[in-house]
């Protein structure tokens, strides 16, 4: 089968080549590819800059997003059977999505909504799962919260302002000047523009804050909050706690703790809390996203849809920064 894989990290890695088609074990779900979505942690996988989170053997087929069709399934596989429409995002340590065939877990699947195609199923997996680990599982959001989502018109960003407004939340966002209204229209209550404003001296008192940015916007983030608030983020720096759920080497977390200590530091004199959130892949609670797709309430947003020939512009196109949704790759 052919696929998109990288034999060294840099920028410009990455090439199509044949490769063997995946081997299913007993609990293992055989996927024909229709389509998938490129994220920003795709990038930051193909250049290295996640090596010591995801320490992944080269060559290494990319993709962390997948839509497509069951061919095949494990002998112990009982959710599932062959024909079945279905997205996910594989297992961090089985990814590859970027190829005509993936393997997933039966666990990290589940069925796609119903009023979407497939390609715009493959724009939500990561990024909804995102939303869902960041706003209802670690935040616990609450109806009549203030939550600031940084870079709304994103593709964390422009689910995550959904799922915060179905939550009850009253929402806050940045984006450029050219996409104030796009992203007002998503449901955010306030967007700032960060090309004039300046959030930390704009917003006070908020309970959460979902960064997705640098450390600089980290940082201002401690401004916005109000003390028990909560600062979660998706971009860094990760936590000793977040080693230890890892598993990683000692040393890895001796790393972390030093990387961490000076915001965690800050966010203590504030009395903020400070998380790292590392999305994993759930079946369960892409069934729970399904749900709200299939009643109206969130809704995939896609920039542009790319052919599998040209997978590598399509990860430098999201690297640059510039997408409003999610990017998609046809594959079939």
């Amino acid at each position: 089968m052919k696929a998109f894989l990288i034999e060294r990290y840099g920028k410009q890695a990455g090439h199509i080549a044949e490769v063997a088609a995946p081997e299913i074990g007993d609990h293992d779900v055989l996927v024909q590819v229709h389509a998938a979505s490129v994220n920003v942690l795709d990038t930051k996988i193909s250049t290295g800059e996640f090596k010591l989170i995801l320490p992944y053997s080269l060559p290494l087929i990319m993709g962390n997003d997948v839509a497509g069709v069951v061919m095949k399934v494990g002998a112990a596989v009982k959710r599932f059977r062959a024909g079945d429409e279905v997205y996910a995002r594989p297992p961090q340590d089985r990814i590859g999505a970027f190829a005509e065939r993936i393997a997933v877990k039966e666990d990290a699947l589940a069925l796609k909504p119903r009023n979407i195609t497939l390609h715009e199923a493959a724009a939500l997996p990561l990024v909804a799962l995102t939303a869902w680990q960041v706003l209802v599982e670690t935040a616990k959001v609450q109806k009549g919260q203030k939550v600031f989502i940084h870079a709304g018109s994103g593709g964390v960003g422009s689910i995550a302002i959904q799922l915060a407004k179905h939550l009850g939340a009253f929402v806050a966002t940045t984006t450029s000047t050219r996409n104030v209204e796009w992203v007002k229209a998503l449901g955010a209550d306030v967007v700032i523009d960060y090309t004039q404003q300046h959030v930390e001296k704009t917003l006070r008192d908020y309970d959460v804050v979902l960064n997705s940015l640098g450390a600089d916007e980290l940082e201002k983030s401690l401004a916005i909050l109000k003390p028990g608030g909560q600062l979660i983020s998706i971009s860094g720096p990760p936590t000793p706690a977040f080693a230890q759920a890892q598993k990683l080497p000692w040393l890895v977390g001796v790393v972390m703790r030093m990387l961490s200590s000076g915001i965690r530091r800050k966010a203590r004199k504030k009395n903020i809390r400070y998380s790292f959130v590392f999305m994993r892949a759930s079946g369960a609670q892409l069934d729970e996203m399904t749900t709200l797709v299939e009643a109206g309430i969130i809704k995939p947003v896609i920039d542009r849809t790319f052919p599998f020939e040209s997978t590598a512009q399509a990860l430098s196109y999201v690297g640059q920064g510039r997408s409003k949704g999610k990017v998609i790759i046809e594959i079939r």
